[in-house]
């Protein structure tokens, strides 16, 4: 056999290394994926329940707080995570020295909490109209759910390298079920509209109970593969604060746009509770319409930093198709059945009327940054894979300026509703923004088949929840709709060839 065969013949084993490696990795990727949804789901389920024990339990001036708090703390749970757990997944999939890099994360974590939530505590009881309200003491009761779910967060790391996400699945299943059923034994009990304030705050420990329990769940199963030792390489510990600093801002710009309307409405409107009553609940319901495109890039990440980007179209083109399906169903079920959903997850309540707009004005409008989150997560990700921090960086700045300015010159005059209206805005500005430059580093080209395919399920699904709409005049024929629109939803997939799909191996 001469040189050029010998060549040849290594360049066919190398190739079908590669492709074999990528098609484990897919599935791994397929069963990781499959873990974190089927965790989101049934936490979905158990989220509805809780939600709608909470409408039903606290009035409405003391659910707008207990939105309020939790939505004050979602800008220092960003602040604390600081981009390091995108970017401890990159780095711990890459370390040959898994446990020093897992215990000096955890250390650096620690110290981002303490400095967070500090702050976090600080400002809640500096600010006179928050200390005099419940809301003061609510959100230091409150701290204590993204503290536990910070830490727990550093060692969910570890299931997300080893591809072992079942046991996040037991995990956060098990904190639901603790907050629902402890929330929910309340409403057994005949809690109802109460303005106790005991009531409220012991809603608010619920949480931190529940929390405690994914932690310590985290603790005991992460040790059987990664080990915890605290531990403080001071090189390691520079580099990835180091690397993971622009990630950081760019993280916290995503809460701004997110979450710091809460905090601005309970700062600029006198009657923030009946606001964030409103919106506060549409916030937690589309919340899983952001989070879901966010577990899935957090499963392929690691695969995004080992291969380049010819070996790895197949799969980005594979995840933009998921993206966009998911954006569709995202957004067309809240447009068209914003007003079912709402009864089926509050109460009516809070509905809109001839008076006000209601929750489900805004949970209708918020159908468009569902769909433009997908696009903005996947060029956010493409980016924070190859390290291209400056752009992403800096789109975010603006997408996060423009959000705090609009908000405060919005929500005096329009409430809740002025921002649902930023909302809208800042989000196509950034999809807009992100998505040229993410495909300079990451570019993917859908085949016209799959588009096709995919504009073929949204027009139908869209059909047919609009043709379903007026049936859906009962809680009870509500939750039918659903399970026939699952089914429904499922029968197109097959019919439409996405299987198929999602069935081809990267050439």
């Amino acid at each position: 056999m001469d040189y050029y065969s010998i060549i040849i013949k290594i360049k066919q084993y190398i190739t079908h290394l590669t492709v074999y490696s990528l098609s484990m990795s897919l599935r791994l990727i397929a069963g990781s994926t499959a873990w974190q949804l089927a965790s989101q789901l049934v936490m979905a389920a158990l989220s509805i329940l809780t939600v709608k024990f909470v409408a039903i339990g606290l009035t409405k001036e003391l659910a707008g707080n207990y939105n309020s708090a939790y939505g004050f703390l979602q800008l220092f749970g960003i602040l604390a995570d600081f981009g390091l757990y995108a970017f401890a997944v990159r780095e711990l999939a890459a370390s040959k020295h898994k446990e020093e890099t897992l215990g000096t994360l955890a250390v650096l974590r620690i110290i981002t909490i303490v400095l967070s939530f500090g702050l976090a505590l600080m400002i809640a009881w500096s600010i006179p109209g928050w200390r005099s309200s419940p809301l003061a003491i609510g959100i230091t009761i409150a701290a204590t759910v993204p503290v536990f779910t910070l830490l727990a967060g550093i060692l969910r790391t570890v299931f997300q390298v080893t591809y072992k996400m079942q046991y996040v699945f037991v995990a956060e299943v098990g904190q639901r079920i603790i907050t629902a059923g402890c929330i929910g034994a309340f409403i057994y009990a005949g809690v109802r509209l109460s303005n106790d304030e005991s009531i409220y705050r012991s809603f608010l420990a619920i949480g931190g109970i529940g929390a405690a329990f994914l932690l310590i769940v985290s603790l005991i199963t992460s040790y059987r593969f990664i080990p915890l030792h605290l531990h403080a390489d001071r090189a390691l510990f520079q580099r990835v604060l180091t690397r993971a600093f622009p990630y950081g801002i760019a993280f916290l710009c995503i809460a701004i746009y997110r979450q710091l309307d809460v905090t601005l409405i309970a700062l600029l409107r006198p009657d923030y509770e009946i606001q964030n009553a409103y919106y506060g609940f549409v916030l937690r319901m589309t919340e899983m319409g952001y989070l879901i495109p966010t577990f899935l890039f957090n499963s392929t990440l690691p695969l995004f930093t080992k291969h380049d980007h010819k070996a790895m179209q197949n799969l980005l083109q594979k995840t933009f198709v998921i993206i966009l399906t998911l954006g569709s169903i995202s957004a067309l079920f809240s447009f068209f059945w914003s007003r079912p959903l709402i009864e089926l997850l509050t109460t009516s309540s809070y509905l809109s009327t001839i008076h006000h707009p209601g929750s489900d004005t805004a949970l209708r409008l918020f159908s468009i940054p569902l769909f433009f989150n997908g696009i903005i997560m996947m060029s956010f990700y493409s980016l924070l894979a190859k390290h291209k921090w400056k752009p992403l960086v800096y789109s975010m700045l603006i997408g996060a300026t423009t959000s705090v300015l609009l908000n405060i010159f919005m929500i005096p005059r329009f409430g809740f509703m002025g921002a649902t209206y930023t909302s809208i805005i800042v989000n196509v500005l950034l999809a807009l923004l992100l998505w040229p430059q993410s495909q300079k580093v990451l570019p993917v080209h859908l085949p016209r088949e799959w588009i096709l395919r995919w504009l073929l399920f949204t027009i139908l699904i869209a059909a047919v929840l609009y043709l379903f709409l007026p049936f859906l005049t009962s809680i009870t024929r509500i939750v039918l709709g659903l399970g026939v629109m699952v089914i429904i939803m499922g029968s197109l997939c097959v019919g439409l060839g996405f299987r198929h799909m999602f069935a081809q191996r990267p050439s």
